[in-house]
C-alpha cells in the first residue's frame, strides 16, 4: 500500500502542535525529525553494525524540525495542503512560533515509512532511572537502578525526546512512591504509563482520544512485561470517567490542558497529584491561574528550553 506524506518544516517548539494537526486533518500517523533530539546525544553504539560513532556524523537536521503526516491512498491531499499550512500559521495566535511553515506532499511505500525514521532514534537515558531504548536495539544498562523503557513509536509520537516529555518523566520520578493509581491522559506512544509502572505504581489506566496512538501504546506496552497489566483505551480526556485516583499525568497542550483541569479535580483523591506539561512559556501563567482558580495547589514547576512542567496537589481539606 503506497501512502502520501505531507511534510510541514516547522520549529522544535512547535512539534507537538503540527503533529495534532495532522493528526486531526486525517494522517494515520506522524514522524519527527527535530534538530534538537541531537542536542542530548553523546558517542555511542549508533553505527549500523554497533560501532561507536559521533552523532554530529549522522545526517540529521540542523535547525527546526519537519514534521511528516501519513495519510492513505484514497485521500485527495492537494485540497488538505491550504489548510494546513493555514492552521499552522494560525500556531502564533497560541505563542508557538510556526517555523518555515513549507508544506509539501510526497507518495511513499509503506517500507520506507516504516524504517526511514529509525535511523533518528536511539537509547537516550532522560532521567537518573529510566532510559528508553527503541525495540531493535541492544543496550546494557551502565547501573543496577537504571530501568529500561522499550519503544516502537511506529505511527504515534512520544519517544521521550521531545521537552515535554522529559519534563514529565522527571515528574513522575519525582512524586512516585509506590502502589499509586495512576491515570494517563493522553497516553501517546504509552511511555509515561510504562515509567509510572517502573518507578512503582500500581494500576495504570490509560486513554487518548486517537485510535492510532491507543494501538501504538498497547504495542509498546507488550514490549515492556512490567506495563502488562495497564488498561488502555480510546477516551476524550477523562470525559465519561468517575473515579478517585492518586496520581493524573497529562502531557498534552495548554489548550487542552484547559479542560481537564476540573476534570483532574474531580477524579483526584484529597491530597492526589496532578502532573501537566505540554505548556509553552506563553501559556504558563494561564495553566497557573486555572490550576489555582480550581483549589490546586501547585507545589514545583519545571522548565526545558520553551516548555514548562507543573506539578499540583488536590488540598486534603477542600475549602
Amino acid at each position: 500500500m503506497n501512502w502520501t506524506a505531507i511534510k510541514v518544516i516547522t520549529s522544535s517548539e512547535a512539534v507537538e502542535a503540527v503533529s495534532y494537526i495532522l493528526t486531526d486533518m486525517g494522517a494515520q500517523g506522524v514522524q519527527i525529525e527535530d534538530a534538537a533530539d541531537f542536542e542530548n546525544l553523546h558517542e555511542g553504539k549508533y553505527g549500523d553494525h554497533g560501532e561507536f560513532i559521533d552523532p554530529s556524523s549522522i545526517p540529521h537536521r540542523k535547525s527546526g524540525a519537519a514534521v511528516s503526516g501519513y495519510f492513505p491512498q484514497n485521500v485527495f491531499v492537494p485540497e488538505l495542503l491550504p489548510t494546513i499550512h493555514q492552521r499552522v500559521a494560525k500556531l502564533k495566535d497560541y505563542g508557538l512560533n510556526p517555523g518555515e511553515n513549507d508544506v509539501s506532499a510526497a507518495t511513499v511505500d509503506n517500507q520506507q515509512w516504516a524504517t526511514v525514521w529509525q535511523k533518528y532514534y536511539h537509547p537516550l537515558r532522560v532521567t537518573d532511572q529510566l532510559t528508553i531504548v527503541p525495540q531493535w536495539e541492544e543496550y546494557q544498562p551502565a547501573d543496577p537502578k537504571e530501568k529500561l523503557i522499550f519503544l516502537d513509536p511506529g505511527m504515534a509520537f512520544g519517544t521521550g525526546t521531545h521537552p515535554t516529555t522529559r519534563l514529565m518523566l522527571e515528574a513522575l520520578e519525582k512524586t512516585i512512591v509506590g502502589n499509586e493509581y495512576v491515570i494517563d491522559v493522553g497516553t501517546g506512544s504509552g511511555v509515561l504509563s510504562i515509567a509510572a509502572k517502573h518507578l512503582g505504581a500500581g494500576k495504570v489506566d490509560a486513554y487518548d482520544i486517537d485510535k492510532v496512538a491507543v494501538n501504538s501504546a498497547k504495542k509498546n506496552l507488550a514490549l515492556n512485561p512490567i506495563a502488562k497489566d495497564v488498561k488502555v483505551g480510546v477516551n476524550s480526556l477523562l470525559d465519561g470517567i468517575h473515579i478517585q485516583a492518586d496520581l493524573i499525568v497529562a502531557n498534552i497542550l495548554a489548550e487542552i490542558i484547559v479542560p481537564l483541569i476540573p476534570q483532574a479535580y474531580e477524579n483526584l483523591k484529597p491530597g492526589g497529584k496532578f502532573l501537566v506539561s505540554g505548556i509553552i512559556d506563553d501559556k504558563a501563567p494561564l495553566i497557573r491561574q486555572k490550576l489555582q482558580e480550581q483549589g490546586f495547589i501547585i507545589d514545583d514547576e519545571q522548565q526545558m528550553k520553551d516548555w514548562h512542567g507543573m506539578i499540583a496537589h488536590k488540598p486534603h481539606e477542600v475549602k
